[in-house]
């Protein structure tokens, strides 16, 4: 969803990419930008994070990958250079991939999940709100909210992708 409108405000459109995603190239305030979102499912987005990392060799540390935070106040954005994966198994994947912590992560804030719903089903739900019209995750319940397996993983994995996004330090 990021990458989308990043994608739309450089003119960009998304094409498949032998990395195991779909990349779009462009401008964005006159720095060239390489965006890319993983066809896989989320927590298996190292792969195709560090394969694009490699073919357009981009530094670890110049790597931006946006997702999902329950810990973040829904809407707020928070930018930040390393640390852990803090539960999160896309996060994971793309270090194990990365072999090191030490690249940029936007977190986008999603909130914590209303009452007792569990934490997966409500990062699910909100990904099927986002692509809706309303943006609500009303009639959202535990066990009913995203797709299932096989199905919607580009939507899901959209989270995350990699970047030519930080200029390089003069």
């Amino acid at each position: 969803m990021v990458a989308d409108l990043l994608a739309a405000r450089m003119g960009a459109r998304f094409k498949r990419d032998r990395s195991g995603a779909v990349v779009a190239a462009g401008r964005l305030s006159g720095l060239p930008v390489t965006l890319g979102k993983p066809l896989s499912y989320m927590n298996l987005s190292g792969r195709p994070v560090a394969a694009l990392r490699s073919f357009y060799k981009i530094p670890a540390e110049r790597v931006l990958v946006v997702h999902d935070d329950l810990d973040i106040p829904f809407g707020a954005i928070r930018l930040k250079l390393g640390g852990g994966d803090n539960g999160h198994n896309g996060l994971r994947s793309v270090t194990a991939a990365l072999a090191t912590r030490d690249y940029y992560r936007a977190r986008v804030g999603i909130g914590r999940p209303p009452g007792r719903m569990d934490a997966a089903a409500f990062v699910r739900c909100r990904a099927q709100a986002a692509t809706r019209a309303d943006r609500s995750v009303r009639g959202c319940r535990a066990g009913t909210a995203g797709p299932r397996p096989g199905r919607g993983a580009e939507r899901i994995s959209s989270r995350i992708f990699a970047s030519k996004f930080l200029p390089y330090p003069r």
